[in-house]
């Protein structure tokens, strides 16, 4: 038995939760309860659905139409340990990885000495969506956003260069970025 998860739900197949056909998790758990959240059912850290790691990886990988994982929430890095180990061997399956954040880039890169496992889950993320939902900052036009003080991060260029670099959102799908 693998490590597990506690999720709210899955979606197998998603095209609105990062580039390319996607398997998102949401992660129950979450200690910011953004106003205007669109999913507050995943506020609450009480155990809802588990989910573990390999058998989430196998049905992934023989999906053939998918190119990545993205994480959800809830709040992903209240998970990082376990979601760290499922992008670490999506990777090694030649999957890209995401995940949403209302923690800022910034904060998780600070707060790596209390909490480790959040780097060893920024360390094999692709793409990273940081910030709180900010209500009063809702935009239907932004890409894999909700609101407009949220950034779309490439994260293997944010830690070489030691601050968030977004996303060329422009390069994004004609094969320039690696993992896509």
């Amino acid at each position: 038995m693998g490590t597990k998860l506690n999720l709210s739900g899955i979606v197998s197949e998603s095209i609105v939760d990062g580039p390319g056909i996607r398997m998102t998790l949401f992660t129950q758990g979450c200690p910011h309860h953004c106003k205007g959240c669109h999913n507050p059912e995943t506020w609450a850290f009480e155990p809802r659905h588990p989910g573990d790691v390999d058998k989430i990886l196998t049905v992934a990988v023989n999906n053939p139409i998918l190119q990545g994982f993205t994480f959800s929430g809830g709040e992903p890095f209240c998970q990082a340990e376990a979601l760290a180990e499922l992008a670490e061997k999506a990777h090694e399956n030649g999957l890209n990885v995401m995940s949403y954040s209302g923690y800022t880039f910034e904060q998780l890169v600070e707060g790596k000495d209390e909490h480790p496992e959040w780097m060893r889950l920024l360390e094999n993320l692709d793409y990273l969506v940081d910030g709180p939902f900010v209500l009063e900052e809702r935009s239907l036009m932004l890409l894999f956003r909700g609101s407009k003080n949220q950034r779309f991060l490439d994260v293997p260029e944010s830690l070489r260069q030691g601050k968030a670099v977004s996303v060329n959102e422009d390069t994004l799908y004609n094969g320039t970025k690696s993992r896509i």
